[in-house]
């Protein structure tokens, strides 16, 4: 006795919205389904790229700045404390650009030999 499946499918799946699983007519229920890959057009793939490296770019550099005006703070309430130099403001304004300069460079620092005073 052979039966013909060519007419009917074997098993039928249907579909709820919203309730995230597939029912299927045989007996089997699918609990779950997981896409394995995803693959957008080339230009949009481009610009979720370059959005996610500029998301990247900005938490490196607020963890930077943090760090650095933490440093400066340190620097200058060490030296106060420890009475090494006395500075007025604009010396204090000096040191903080400075140091914030150095800190949060991207490329080497290279030494400035100051053969003045800032008063002059």
């Amino acid at each position: 006795m052979s039966t013909s499946t060519a007419s009917k499918p074997l098993v039928t799946y249907t579909y709820t919205p919203g309730v995230g699983s597939v029912g299927v007519a045989a007996g089997v229920v699918v609990e779950e389904a997981r896409l394995t890959h995803l693959a957008y057009a080339p230009e949009i793939a481009q610009v979720m790229l370059r959005r996610q490296q500029a998301e990247a770019i900005i938490a490196a550099r607020q963890k930077i700045v943090h760090g650095a005006v933490s440093m400066v703070q340190m620097a200058l309430s060490e030296l106060s404390a420890k009475e090494v130099v006395t500075l007025d403001d604009e010396r204090k304004a000096s040191m903080v650009s400075n140091l914030m300069t150095v800190l949060c460079a991207e490329s080497d620092v290279q030494p400035v030999i100051n053969t003045g005073t800032l008063y002059s």
